[in-house]
C-alpha cells in the first residue's frame, strides 16, 4: 500500500512540474516577444525547452495507455530463435542485448532466468524479468516474430540471409493473483544446471523444469544457487505463462466476436530490421519506422512500443 501511494504521489508531482514548465516557458515566450528584437538570443533555448517539454509530456501521455491488467506489473520476456541455425541463434542474441539496452535507459533492473546457448554462437533460447513499473504494459508491444535481413557475418561468400526469432512478454504476476495453480497438475524435475553461477550451481541438481501437466506449458530456471531458488523463480514463470494464455484466449475470443481472424504462429511475424541492403526498421502493424536501425538496436524502442499503444487504442474506439 505505501508502495503504491509512493507511485501516485510520484506520478501527480510529474504531472504537475510539466504544468510550471509549460507556464514558464510561457510567460518566458510572451517577455521574449516584447523585446524590440523579438527575444532573438532566447529563440533557441526556448525552443530547446519545449522540445524537452515536449519529449517529456509524451512520456507521461503514453503512460495514460496504459490501462489493462497487469499493465503495471514487471516483465518476464523469453527470446526463441527460429530455424536457421547460427543465424537466428545469433539474432536472438541481438534481440536480448537490444531489450536489456531498452531496459537500462528506462532504469528497469533485468536478470537472466534462463539461458541455453547455441552450439557455435548466440542463444537457442533465453528467459529474463524486466523489473520496474509498466515494464509489461510497455514491452507487450514486442510480442511476436521479428525478421532480420543483413550480410551473414558466418557465411565466407557474404551472402545475405534471413533470420527470425520469437519473443513472448508476459506479466508477473503475484502470487496471489487470481491465477489457480493446483500442485497436483505440476510435473516438478530437477538436473544439473549448464550455465553459469560457479561450482556450487554445477555440481548439484539445483536446475528446475516445472511441467504444467492440463497445458502442457514447461517453464525452466537454473541460473539461481538453490533449488528452492529456481522453483520460486520457475514458479513465477508459470503463473505469467498462464497468465498470459487466458489474455490470448480472452483476445482470441473478442476477435472471433468481431468476425476479425487472428493467425497465431511464426508467419504472424511484427517487425523487420534490414541491415543491407538499405537500412530501415519497420513494425509492420503501425507502419512506424526508421532508418536507423543501430539505434534501435541498442535499445531506442519508445517510438514503436508508442505507436503500437496508440494504435490498439484506436482498434477499440473502432470497434
Amino acid at each position: 500500500m505505501l508502495r503504491r501511494a509512493d507511485e501516485l504521489r510520484e506520478e501527480i508531482d510529474a504531472w504537475r512540474g510539466l504544468e510550471s514548465r509549460a507556464r514558464a516557458l510561457a510567460e518566458i515566450a510572451e517577455l521574449a516577444s516584447a523585446e524590440p528584437d523579438g527575444g532573438v538570443e532566447l529563440s533557441a533555448d526556448l525552443q530547446r525547452d519545449l522540445d524537452g517539454l515536449n519529449a517529456d509530456w509524451t512520456r507521461m501521455e503514453g503512460r495514460l495507455l496504459l490501462s489493462e491488467p497487469y499493465d503495471e506489473r514487471p516483465a518476464i520476456v523469453s527470446v526463441y530463435a527460429g530455424a536457421g541455425g547460427t543465424e537466428s541463434q545469433d539474432w536472438a542474441e541481438m534481440l536480448l542485448r537490444m531489450y536489456l539496452r531498452w531496459a537500462e535507459r528506462s532504469r528497469y533492473k533485468t536478470s537472466i532466468l534462463d539461458q541455453t546457448e547455441g552450439e557455435e554462437a548466440g542463444l537457442k533460447s533465453v528467459t529474463f524479468t524486466i523489473d520496474g513499473r509498466w515494464a509489461y504494459g510497455r514491452l507487450k508491444s514486442e510480442r511476436g516474430v521479428h525478421r532480420l535481413v543483413r550480410i551473414s557475418p558466418f557465411d565466407s561468400q557474404n551472402r545475405r540471409h534471413t533470420s527470425f526469432a520469437l519473443v513472448e512478454v508476459m506479466p508477473e504476476v503475484p502470487p496471489d493473483a487470481a491465477v489457480e495453480i493446483d500442485e497436483r497438475d505440476l510435473r516438478v524435475d530437477t538436473y544439473r544446471s549448464s550455465g553459469a553461477g560457479g561450482q556450487h550451481v554445477n555440481k548439484t541438481d539445483s536446475a528446475v523444469r516445472i511441467t504444467h501437466l492440463p497445458t502442457g506449458i514447461v517453464v525452466t530456471c537454473q541460473n539461481e544457487r538453490s533449488q528452492t531458488q529456481n522453483r520460486e523463480r520457475a514458479m513465477a514463470v508459470l503463473r505469467a505463462k498462464l497468465a498470459e494464455r487466458a489474455e490470448e484466449e480472452r483476445e482470441a475470443e473478442m476477435a472471433r466476436l468481431r468476425g476479425q481472424h487472428v493467425e497465431a504462429g511464426w508467419g504472424n511475424q511484427i517487425r523487420s530490421y534490414v541491415l543491407q541492403p538499405y537500412t530501415m526498421v519497420k513494425d509492420l502493424r503501425t507502419g512506424v519506422e526508421t532508418s536507423n536501425p543501430t539505434a534501435v538496436l541498442d535499445g531506442d524502442l519508445d517510438a514503436f512500443i508508442d505507436g503500437y499503444l496508440r494504435s490498439r487504442i484506436g482498434a477499440a474506439a473502432a470497434t
